[in-house]
């Protein structure tokens, strides 16, 4: 447990941007999409998948637990989140590896 609880603009963003659940970005690392996208992190798994795994146990803590590794993983989704819908396809969002890339960090653009 963490002495100290993520600064609640850091915390409010992420929740935000994070419109995912953490059963549905599980599910989601699974599949060959998911795998299909992102810069490899050196041991052929993409940077983005990493990340989505490390947003699954931030999703399942209470805000209490967070700790200051998570806080610092939780200014870079944000942070990798804003810049990546600034840059979005014109056309077939679903299908596209924009797309597939974001879910991989949690945010699924299409979702409402």
């Amino acid at each position: 447990m963490s002495d100290k609880q993520p600064s609640d603009n850091i915390y409010a963003e992420f929740k935000e941007q994070v419109n995912m659940t953490a059963a549905e970005l599980e599910k989601w690392l699974k599949t060959e999409e998911s795998s299909s996208v992102g810069q490899d992190s050196g041991d052929g798994t993409s940077i983005g998948h990493k990340s989505g795994e490390q947003i699954i146990e931030i999703l399942r803590k209470k805000k209490a637990d967070i700790t200051d590794a998570d806080e610092q993983h939780m200014h870079k989704v944000h942070s990798y989140i804003s810049r990546h819908l600034a840059q979005g396809p014109a056309h077939d969002v679903e299908h596209s590896r924009w797309r597939y890339s974001l879910m991989n960090w949690g945010h699924d653009p299409l979702k409402k």
